[in-house]
């Protein structure tokens, strides 16, 4: 049985203001303190006790109603620096900088900004419809979502030691689907990743005496080349590995400087950590190669930057909530989602963290929210959804752009309807 849920126009609009609100202030992973605090405001507002400061700037609001388990809701904090091209009257113009002091333009352009006002409305309409379930319910703000640690530094601050642990955990994230559906995943739903920071040495010199130096510019580009082959030429067609240089930094102002060190991110991704494994001992191996081949005079360095686990919610509660959504939205709003080379640290608060946290057998359903306007997807190219879906701005686009009213209206009823399934009936 769904519980029924209908949003008042009131809480509607509370959401929106608060999403427009975070939309226009973006903040870099580790750096959200003005998103933390609205968040926690309006939950605090809601009747939550709020703790703040977990992990970073992480927030964790608990609301007790008897007896019953305890439902997590995670939503995310953090921003990225891409320049918004949106052309929206609420666009952002900020800017902020980032760990190594450079300025950069700043943009909620994943739906975190979503995520929050969705998790702060059904936070608020849990606490209104107190007699209608009982248990605990825990709202979290996660901090650097995009850098893949916060979940990890919530975790090591003690969040599953501080509050009574969760039996579930649950989350939703935008997608360039028609706003109003959802989207539940068979198996995985992100993957897994490694991210590598590799330094290629080489010896600096003057651009008129090649013969003189060792040029790690050549070296880092044919390991650019050559890591094509490892999906190419390594990796079953049947298998999804992707295989993407991210970065590349050399040398500095001066053409006529051949510069002493090549510095590459390199992230892997896929859906098995087999793969994942075979994949990232394959990047050190063809470094290790070209660098040798180039006549570099010291081996490379690598460290891992970040890695995240296959997202794979619990195949029995995903389709308890598939069903949920069913019964709330219509078949025709409940579509599959295929496995996405998307990546979150979302994992850690479930089983995937279980050696992290010490809390075995947690559950935890991931499934996709729409944000695509009628009128956007009318105007998108092709004739059919895989065209339109193709030629519409995805996330990390500096043209994402979720349409408000839709978006916030389905997300907080579907995570709304999907905690109380969980929760003892009032």
């Amino acid at each position: 049985m769904t519980t029924p849920f209908a949003l008042a126009p009131g809480d509607l609009a509370r959401a929106a203001e608060l999403y427009l609100d975070l939309h226009r202030h973006p903040e870099l992973s580790g750096a959200e303190e003005r998103t933390a605090a609205r968040f926690a405001d309006r939950l605090a507002e809601a009747g939550y006790r709020v703790t703040r400061g977990i992990g970073g700037h992480g927030v964790a609001a608990v609301l007790r109603n008897g007896p019953g388990p305890v439902v997590m809701l995670r939503a995310e904090l953090d921003a990225l620096p891409v320049a918004e091209r949106t052309g929206l009257p609420y666009a952002s113009t900020a800017t902020g900088r980032t760990a190594d002091g450079r300025l950069v333009p700043l943009m909620h352009a994943c739906g975190h900004d979503v995520h929050l006002a969705c998790a702060a409305g059904a936070a608020a309409a849990l606490a209104e419809a107190r007699t209608d379930w009982r248990g605990t319910v825990l709202v979290v703000g996660q901090p650097a979502e995009e850098t893949l640690s916060g979940a990890r530094a919530m975790l090591a601050d003690g969040l599953y030691r501080r509050f009574e642990p969760p039996s579930v955990v649950l989350a939703q994230h935008t997608a360039p689907l028609p706003a109003g559906m959802v989207a539940h995943g068979r198996g995985p739903v992100t993957a897994g990743s490694r991210t590598l920071r590799v330094v290629i040495h080489g010896r600096g010199g003057h651009a008129g005496a090649p013969h003189l130096a060792v040029d790690p510019v050549v070296a880092a580009a044919a390991v650019v080349l050559r890591l094509q082959s490892v999906v190419a030429q390594e990796t079953s067609p049947a298998e999804q590995l992707v295989v993407t240089v991210g970065s590349l930094e050399a040398g500095g102002q001066f053409g006529n400087v051949v510069p002493d060190r090549a510095t590459l991110q390199v992230t892997v991704r896929g859906f098995t950590e087999q793969s994942l494994e075979r994949a990232t001992a394959a990047v050190r191996r063809i470094v290790r190669g070209e660098a040798a081949a180039s006549g570099c005079p010291r081996e490379p360095a690598f460290e891992e930057v970040s890695r995240s686990g296959v997202n794979t919610p619990d195949a029995a509660l995903a389709e308890q909530l598939r069903e949920t959504h069913r019964r709330l939205f219509g078949a025709q709003r409940v579509a599959d989602w295929p496995p996405a080379l998307a990546t979150e640290d979302f994992p850690l608060f479930g089983a995937e963290g279980a050696e992290l946290h010490g809390v075995p057998g947690i559950r935890t359903a991931y499934w996709m929210l729409g944000v695509v306007g009628p009128d956007q997807w009318a105007a998108a190219p092709g004739t059919g959804a895989a065209q339109k879906l193709a030629a519409l701005p995805a996330n990390h686009s500096p043209e994402f752009r979720p349409q408000v009213g839709m978006t916030l209206r389905t997300g907080i009823a579907a995570l709304y309807t999907a905690a109380t399934a969980c929760l003892a009936r009032g």
